[in-house]
């Protein structure tokens, strides 16, 4: 049993729901993600996701962009992230997730990221330019290894393909609550109630709210719902602000600890 699943079983246990933070590794340094990542574990979240920074992050609007290219500028690659997080497994068991687009998978190589991934203590993969029909080899590759590929499915998402990607994801279902791009507006959660419980009609795997997400009375009104809260550009944005290192963090903790209470 992995990391991901016995978190969320604890969860269901305590009738909670997960919270999930996003961070752009490497912004605006590796140490200070390090930093962030042990900060909102006390602050209250159960699951952290990773996002590996790319020239051209299609599924991601500017605030996450701007966070990818000051990762970037300061060096941040692909193996300096597997550094960080075999340096924060000798402090933490939290759950991580890497946000990666195929093209960094495919220059390292399935089997070496999926293989480098796992041994440096990575719980799962977000591939969001991956498509259910063309990920089978490394998913096939990741299950291999015990290495969670989670799938994401979108308001657009049909009946036939609902059941296509509930078949093959492990760990979790990220469902993306609009057609948009990351930092975008949060509207309609009576629709995005309704695709959840769609999903759920076929599927046992938690699902897990993301895109649009920024208050904790937004993350509430998921949570009612959804197995599991994803909040990234909101907290990228404090991150990303002119000030003291220290400022940040406390900033951060207590934006995390307002979305756990929210969220339980």
């Amino acid at each position: 049993m992995g990391r991901i699943h016995s978190t969320f079983s604890q969860l269901r246990v305590k009738k909670q729901k997960a919270l999930i933070p996003y961070l752009m590794a490497g912004d605006p340094s590796l140490e200070m993600t390090e930093a962030l990542v042990l900060e909102i574990e006390r602050a209250g979240a159960d699951i952290v996701e990773l996002g590996v920074p790319f020239s051209d992050p299609i599924a991601d609007g500017p605030v996450i962009q701007g966070a990818a290219q000051r990762s970037l500028k300061a060096g941040t690659s692909l193996n300096s992230i597997f550094q960080l997080v075999q340096t924060l497994r000798t402090r933490t068991q939290i759950p991580l997730v890497l946000m990666c687009y195929y093209n960094s998978i495919l220059a390292c190589g399935e089997k070496q990221f999926c293989s480098t991934a796992v041994e440096a203590g990575v719980d799962g993969i977000i591939i969001p330019d991956l498509p259910v029909e063309e990920g089978k080899s490394l998913r096939k590759m990741a299950r291999m290894l015990g290495l969670d590929v989670i799938l994401l499915l979108a308001p657009t998402s049909t009946a036939e393909r609902i059941g296509k990607t509930v078949k093959d994801s492990k760990g979790f279902i990220y469902y993306v609550s609009l057609t948009g791009v990351t930092g975008a507006q949060l509207i309609h959660s009576r629709d995005i109630e309704e695709k959840v419980r769609e999903i759920r009609h076929v599927s046992k795997l938690p699902v897990a709210v993301g895109f649009g997400i920024s208050s904790p009375s937004e993350a509430a009104t998921v949570a009612s719902f959804a197995d599991g809260v994803i909040v990234g550009s909101a907290l990228v944005k404090i991150i990303a602000e002119p000030t003291t290192h220290s400022a940040v963090l406390r900033r951060v903790s207590t934006f995390v600890h307002d979305l756990r209470q929210a969220v339980c």
